[in-house]
């Protein structure tokens, strides 16, 4: 629980955002071309439609190109002002389109806006190469690069400048004109593939639910999922039914209570098998040619697989350090997994069961086991969590460690009803930043951030590797999906019983959402979180001193420093996993 208070801090803290960016066209009724009026600048939702998006996203690339010749044609010597500087303060207009179509995309997407973010992948892709294979441009930021000695730079802009230099290097900047083009190339057919991805898992998501038409069917659910259940199939014209989806806060609770096995069985199937159907929306050949093209950008940036290339930027570095870390958790988790297995297995056997153990069974046996062991019953602790004690508890937490404020703005637009909005604020009262918060799910929204504790240990690790086994193929031969994920599976030594959170087919983060190569981020942040909660405890949970650089060296900065040695400040050392271990009886 205490960890759990602290990982939902830092989310907290990492969603804030403020939309203060302003720009110089105001010609239209356009609400992209004018200044937001509204508080602290926040999208004026109600204000923007659908046509909005597409000249908006033209007009903010044709003044970032605008903006980039000011600098290129510029005939000062370069300098870290008058390029590095100007670069990062330069597309202002088409970074207020873009954030805004993509959170929305995100939240209340349709066909429509999915037909859009196609376009709009393209468009953002093309504008991306043509910056990065600027020759110009890149010739003054090299200069700039090469003269930092001179420059005197402080270390955010130290690292600014050589953040931008090595982008512009990944980005294709030291190829030659043929190599430019087959990145431009590979680059645009990416796009297209990301999209594809992502909207094939969202129309299954979509397009899937069970109907529950015998009341003796709903077994051990609780009034409220019933409840929902018989509201979602009036929704579809379907009284006196009852219906679940695939959606996480629907599908968890079901596989978890639900004493109807072959409907436990049905659920999950469907929600397992996203994208890998053989029909419109399989996702097979679409994620086979992503990870060709992928190895195929990689070699002709001169490395070795996709993971060489995006671990460079990350704290691991490497693929093999990454390896290493998964497998430090994975091996004692499969060891911890096996007596879980073995623990259900024996209820199973002494409730008459004649059937082994299967995927769909663990959350239902895993309650079970909570039971027998522990004399503990999730639905009796279901009231003590509602939303508004939780987020009541978080905020007070983050109030007495680092002296922020959450103040309600009901003042504030919104996209979707649901949604609720906050000014975070000093404790002097200064204005920090607006946290727009959205916990339910719906069709229009893309599923995430959810956790299971009993599957937590194997569910993360598994998928990272699979992941990692994805990126780290140095050739660019198209793969059978299905043998390819089976020989990572069997590889790494999963459990048939304890399969990843995610199969290749709809694993949405590492072919849409940008962590490819990546995913393994998901559990270096619980290690973080562990590690870095222990530092409270040997101090005391609410040492002010501990909080205060906490606050300064973890949450501050951001991107604008060296988050490995920014972490070695806070904590006087590099992180651990022995507190993940211990927090999940590994150890």
């Amino acid at each position: 629980m205490k960890t759990a208070i602290f990982s939902l801090l830092i989310v907290a803290m990492m969603f804030l955002s403020n939309y203060g960016q302003k720009n110089t066209v105001n010609n239209s009724n356009n609400p992209f071309f004018k200044e937001w009026k509204t508080p602290f600048g926040t999208p004026p939702f109600t204000e923007i439609k659908l046509e909005h998006y597409l000249p908006g996203y033209e007009e903010g690339i044709r003044q970032h190109d605008i903006e980039i010749d000011k600098i290129v044609v510029n005939r000062e010597v370069p300098t870290f002002k008058n390029t590095i500087e100007a670069l990062e303060l330069s597309g202002g207009l088409l970074f207020k389109v873009d954030r805004t179509f993509q959170n929305l995309v995100s939240v209340i997407t349709n066909n429509e806006m999915q037909v859009l973010a196609e376009k709009f992948a393209l468009m953002t892709a093309k504008h991306r190469d043509d910056i990065y294979l600027n020759e110009k441009l890149f010739k003054r930021i090299k200069a700039v690069y090469d003269g930092r000695e001179s420059e005197k730079l402080n270390e955010e802009q130290s690292l600014l400048l050589k953040g931008y230099y090595l982008d512009f290097v990944r980005g294709g900047a030291n190829l030659n004109e043929e190599q430019k083009n087959k990145l431009r190339a590979i680059n645009e057919e990416l796009s297209k593939l990301n999209v594809l991805f992502g909207d094939n898992v969202r129309k299954e998501n979509a397009k899937f639910y069970l109907i529950v038409e015998n009341k003796a069917d709903l077994a051990g659910l609780s009034e409220d999922m019933i409840s929902a259940a018989a509201a979602k199939a009036s929704e579809k014209g379907l009284s006196g039914k009852w219906i679940f989806t695939i959606d996480k806060p629907t599908l968890l609770p079901f596989l978890q209570f639900s004493e109807k096995r072959e409907l436990r069985e049905k659920l999950y199937k469907a929600y397992v098998n996203r994208g890998n159907n053989n029909d419109e929306l399989d996702n097979k050949k679409v994620l086979s040619r992503m990870v060709s093209l992928r190895v195929q950008k990689a070699n002709l940036l001169g490395y070795k697989n996709y993971a060489d290339f995006i671990l460079e930027k990350k704290m691991a570095k490497t693929p093999e350090n990454a390896y290493k870390f998964l497998y430090d958790v994975w091996k004692p988790t499969v060891k911890r997994a096996q007596s879980e297995v073995d623990e259900m297995q024996k209820i199973i056997d002494l409730e008459g069961g004649k059937f082994k153990l299967e995927p769909w069974d663990w959350w239902f046996y895993a309650e079970k086991v909570k039971k027998a062991k522990y004399d503990m019953d999730e639905e009796m602790l279901r009231p003590y969590f509602k939303l508004e004690n939780v987020l009541d508890g978080v905020f007070a937490v983050s109030t007495k460690l680092f002296g922020v404020q959450f103040v309600p703005r009901p003042d504030i637009e919104v996209y979707h009803p649901d949604v609720r909005v906050f000014e975070v604020r000093e404790a002097d009262g200064k204005h920090i930043g607006i946290l727009y918060t959205d916990y339910y799910p719906r069709e229009s929204k893309t599923n995430g951030a959810w956790c299971e504790n009993f599957r937590l240990q194997g569910e993360y690790i598994s998928a990272s590797i699979l992941d990692l086994d994805w990126h780290t193929l140095t050739d660019a031969t198209e793969r059978d999906v299905t043998q390819f994920q089976n020989e990572s599976l069997k590889k790494m030594g999963i459990l048939p019983e304890f399969l990843p959170r995610y199969m290749s087919t709809n694993f949405l983060h590492i072919a849409t959402w940008g962590y490819e190569a990546g995913y393994y981020s998901y559990l270096w942040a619980a290690v973080l979180d562990a590690d870095g909660f222990e530092a409270f405890e040997e101090k005391g949970i609410f040492d002010q001193k501990t909080a205060s650089d906490y606050r300064k060296y973890i949450l501050e900065p951001l991107g604008s420093v060296d988050l490995m040695e920014n972490y070695k400040k806070f904590r006087g050392r590099e992180p651990k996993v022995d507190a993940l271990l211990k927090s999940r009886g590994l150890d």
